[in-house]
């Protein structure tokens, strides 16, 4: 009888561990402090730094002009031209159209000075039978208007004088441009022209005196 009941019991607890051991097999251990229920994730792989797309680089052109407008167009000035026959006055200035005109850049000798005479007579020969084109530039001080004066032809009237040998250039009006053609003995020949244009005028007043006193 002893031996019947320890073998049921020794069935039961075999019964007993078969379940248990098959249970802890599969069984996740408890937690534990040190025992995260999650495992943490992986940190998120690190990315270069990659430069941001480079943006596109707008070169300031040149400011254009603004377009042509027909509304707010004015005319150009145009130069004030006198064509005509010419009367001369002296080697220097003539007369178009009741216009009195100097010559512009030259310096001829007054009609009382030495060689003044031979310098008009030299501008009748040049303007006779000829039309005269006059571009004026101003009004001097003396109320004269200042022109550059040609012939038909091309040829600038102050320019010939100054070759003729019978004006010289007046470089403080003409900026020099007549010099190159200035006679060798142009200004010893006309001193009383030099004179004034180195601002000598006691030259003038003292020639001028002469001519009184002897009465010419």
């Amino acid at each position: 009888m002893e031996i019947i009941v320890f073998g049921a019991m020794l069935g039961t607890i075999i019964v007993i561990a078969v379940r248990v051991f098959s249970k802890g097999v599969d069984a996740e251990p408890p937690p534990t402090d040190d025992w995260p229920r999650r495992k943490s994730q992986p940190p998120p792989p690190k990315t270069k730094n990659l430069p941001s797309h480079p943006r596109p680089i707008h070169r300031s052109s040149p400011s254009q002009p603004e377009p042509f407008s027909a509304t707010t167009a004015q005319p150009a000035p145009q130069p004030t031209i006198l064509r005509g026959r010419a009367y001369v006055v002296d080697g220097d200035t003539i007369t178009i159209r009741k216009t009195q005109i100097r010559l512009f850049g030259i310096d001829a000798p007054e009609m009382n000075h030495p060689h003044g005479k031979n310098a008009k007579w030299a501008l009748v020969k040049l303007c006779k039978g000829h039309e005269i084109r006059a571009e004026i530039l101003e009004t001097d001080d003396h109320g004269r208007t200042v022109a550059k004066c040609t012939l038909a032809d091309g040829r600038d009237l102050s320019a010939e004088m100054v070759k003729a040998g019978l004006a010289i250039d007046w470089p403080k009006f003409s900026g020099g441009i007549y010099t190159r053609f200035e006679v060798p003995d142009a200004r010893r020949k006309m001193w009383l022209a030099d004179a004034r244009q180195k601002g000598r005028m006691h030259v003038w007043e003292a020639f001028e005196a002469r001519q009184r006193s002897s009465g010419k």
